[in-house]
């Protein structure tokens, strides 16, 4: 898998070094040699991952990894910070200015190339969804910003078999977020891993194969998105490696440091709640391209989708698809002595009934102003005249309430009634003779049904 790698040095050997060990794996590398250039580059080229070198004069590397994190435009790319010791102080430090993770100086390669991997990966789910993401603000089905999520109060899963240790995880956690350990999961039941937003499972197990668990978890639909901590010996950096190709989004070496430890699962709970974000935003986007906001129903797009569906699946044998119009009559009448809100009003109140007046398999949607179209899967020509005439019925006879303190309005609706016929029925024959149906009703005099003559 190749990717866009944005390289941070002041010291321009180190640079070359680390873009030759990268371009041998075919990434596409970048170079800046200061925390400014870093910032614009990251800006403008927006690369999938950035090794960032932690002391470089004027803006370090702390500094500049704060405010890529700060910058909406680039706080979504994976930030690698590059230290010349392996001190904890550095890592705690740069994990609060939002770095994702640290390499040490010299570079290992396998290190280095699992940690570009794994982080790019990540960064192309996220751009994908930020891409659909920007697709719905641009057509106006997303409204609002984001939340800056601080990572804080998530639920997190220990998986440990050494109690001492898991404990002391508990304890180094548990004033910024709810950690429970896997006796405790367990006796909650199965539907408790639903509402997990991190786990952390130790590699070292002596009862389990922490990485098989690992895989296991990732595979399976209800911790398919949860992110995952490993839990490391420090001899043991193939493993570490080995955890991050199969799933695995950080790891931390024994003996566990608590200020640390929180600051990654911070971390991974921030960008994890930040994907949920997008994808719930992309979900909705999704949802309202295809309903009606007024009423609440779906909107003719997705109605004309699901009936050249239903019209398929009834040309190769299945029971008969009939197809209702329903118009409420004179509306124009409704709007004009009571004014547009009033009528809108009418309508929220009409979809609602018209919801409640068919089976949960029936398909009702607002076709425009003030039509409906009911699809109405496996039903014959004479059940849906009998479905459509009761609802017309209930409509008469139930007048709607008006706002502002006026009388109940009566209403009443004509219904046209269509019926798959033939194998070689269109979604648009269908509809057009549906059509004429309640063209004939609105003629005959309305507030009636009339089912095309077969």
């Amino acid at each position: 898998m190749s990717a866009r790698v944005l390289v941070v040095d002041d010291v321009e050997p180190n640079v070359r070094l680390l873009e030759a060990k990268l371009q041998f794996e075919y990434y596409d590398v970048i170079s800046a040699f200061s925390g400014e250039e870093a910032l614009t580059k990251a800006r403008t080229q927006n690369p999938d991952v950035i090794l960032l070198d932690v002391m470089m004069p004027g803006l370090d590397g702390f500094e500049t990894c704060r405010r890529l994190k700060d910058d909406i435009t680039t706080r979504h790319i994976p930030v690698v910070m590059v230290t010349a010791l392996d001190q904890r102080e550095d890592r705690v430090k740069g994990l609060a200015a939002g770095a994702d993770d640290f390499l040490t100086k010299p570079v290992d390669d396998v290190a280095l190339l699992a940690r570009v991997k794994s982080l790019s990966r990540h960064k192309m789910v996220l751009d994908e969804l930020r891409a659909r993401e920007a697709n719905g603000r641009r057509i106006g089905v997303i409204e609002g910003q984001m939340s800056r999520e601080m990572g804080l109060g998530a639920r997190i899963l220990i998986v440990d078999d050494n109690m001492r240790q898991a404990e002391r995880i508990v304890r180094a956690l548990e004033i910024e977020q709810r950690p429970i350990l896997m006796s405790e999961a367990n006796a909650m039941g199965p539907d408790s891993r639903a509402s997990l937003e991190l786990i952390i499972v130790s590699t070292g197990a002596k009862t389990f194969d922490g990485l098989r668990l690992a895989s296991q978890m990732r595979s399976r639909e209800p911790t398919r998105r949860v992110p995952m901590l490993a839990i490391v010996e420090p001899d043991e950096q193939k493993l570490a490696v080995k955890a991050l190709e199969i799933g695995v989004n950080d790891f931390i070496y024994r003996p566990i440091d608590p200020e640390e430890i929180a600051a990654r699962v911070r971390t991974l709970v921030r960008q994890k709640r930040y994907a949920d974000q997008l994808r719930a935003s992309v979900d909705q986007s999704m949802e309202m391209a295809v309903t009606d906001q007024l009423t609440g129903l779906h909107n003719r797009r997705y109605m004309e989708t699901q009936l050249r569906a239903l019209m398929s699946r009834a040309r190769v044998g299945g029971a008969p698809l009939s197809v209702l119009i329903t118009d409420i009559d004179f509306f124009k009448h409704v709007n004009d002595r009571y004014g547009h809100d009033t009528g809108d009003r009418v309508l929220e109140e009409f979809a609602s009934r018209l919801s409640a007046g068919f089976r949960p398999r029936d398909l009702v949607c607002r076709f425009g102003g003030e039509e409906f179209v009911v699809l109405m899967p496996d039903t014959y020509s004479r059940d849906a005249y009998a479905i459509a005439d009761r609802l017309r019925g209930q409509i008469a006879e139930s007048p709607f309430e008006l706002p502002g303190g006026n009388a109940p309005l009566s209403i009443t609706v004509s219904i046209g009634v269509a019926t798959s016929q033939i194998v070689t029925d269109t979604p648009d024959s269908i509809l057009k003779r549906a059509d004429e149906a309640l063209y004939a009703a609105k003629a005959s005099g309305r507030n009636r049904v009339i089912a095309e003559v077969a």
